[in-house]
């Protein structure tokens, strides 16, 4: 099979230098994680919608050097070979860029992606009104631009600010959060370091919780527990995550919904606000 003699014919893949290199520790001697956070504190959060001016409804958002996007197109209709239904469709597609990653990713969508792409469908479609556009059908189409940690949570929310910014009538904005459990300790919006530290998979507590919420209507959309948890400690770890989704939805949390850019610093008194989680938060 002919090539092209003037493209460098470099690896199908590759990864950093760093990932050879040793870690440093998780946690530092005072108590503090590696980029001085407490165990229950956030990261920085940035979201703007209406970035992409050829979408419907587009939306941005940071958690600390995660950065996602999120463009949605539609409702638009459906081809005419489909069958007829009442409902709308909703389709989803999540793509991590080549360079978000410390290992160069692959420009078709792998099994992960499709995985994350099913579970954020998941997340939105029961706050999506459905039955309002009938045989037709609105796409969302979400870029990982750079992961460091938190990435499906991200995703969530910022695919539900793209929706919102597209005018597709929904019940509620899902809002995403997750939470790593190592050993006795909980650590909030885990970076990429973090998740993908060995640290404390010798022990019995060892996972990671990611949940979408929607805030207004109380409800669990989404919920993905990925490693070895107890059912004391999983159910735990997910009211931890309950909590911070009301936390984030809030006015006063500093991201909203709109074509105004906002940024917060929410690890401000988190930790305090964190130990103090109200009783009738929604069960997982």
């Amino acid at each position: 099979m002919p090539g092209d003699s003037r493209r460098v014919p470099g690896p199908q893949d590759s990864r950093s230098p760093h990932w050879y290199g040793k870690q440093p520790p998780q946690h530092q001697e005072t108590g503090t994680r590696q980029d001085g956070r407490a165990d229950h504190d956030l990261r920085p959060v940035y979201l703007h919608a209406g970035v992409v001016s050829q979408a419907t409804g587009s939306a941005y958002i940071e958690l600390g050097q995660t950065k996602v996007i999120a463009a949605v197109y539609g409702p638009r209709e459906i081809a005419r070979r489909e069958e007829f239904t009442m409902k709308g469709r909703l389709c989803c597609e999540l793509k991590f860029a080549t360079f978000s990653c410390r290992r160069r990713r692959q420009h078709m969508q792998d099994n992960q992606e499709k995985d994350v792409s099913l579970i954020v469908l998941q997340a939105l479609e029961p706050a999506v009104c459905l039955d309002r556009f009938p045989k037709s059908q609105v796409d969302v189409y979400i870029t990982v631009l750079q992961d460091d940690g938190s990435a499906l949570a991200a995703a969530i929310t910022c695919a539900a600010a793209g929706l919102a910014d597209a005018g597709v009538m929904m019940y509620d904005v899902v809002t995403g959060c997750s939470v790593r459990q190592c050993g006795d300790r909980q650590l909030l919006d885990p970076s990429g370091s973090e998740e993908s530290s060995q640290e404390g998979e010798g022990v019995e507590d060892h996972g990671m919780v990611t949940v979408g919420l929607l805030p207004s209507l109380n409800q669990v959309s989404a919920l993905v527990l990925d490693g070895h948890l107890p059912q004391t400690t999983a159910v735990q770890v997910s009211r931890g995550c309950l909590f911070v989704c009301l936390l984030v939805s809030e006015p006063g949390a500093g991201t909203r919904v709109g074509r105004t850019p906002a940024a917060t610093n929410s690890s401000t008194g988190c930790e305090d606000v964190y130990r103090r989680m109200p009783r009738n938060l929604p069960h997982s």
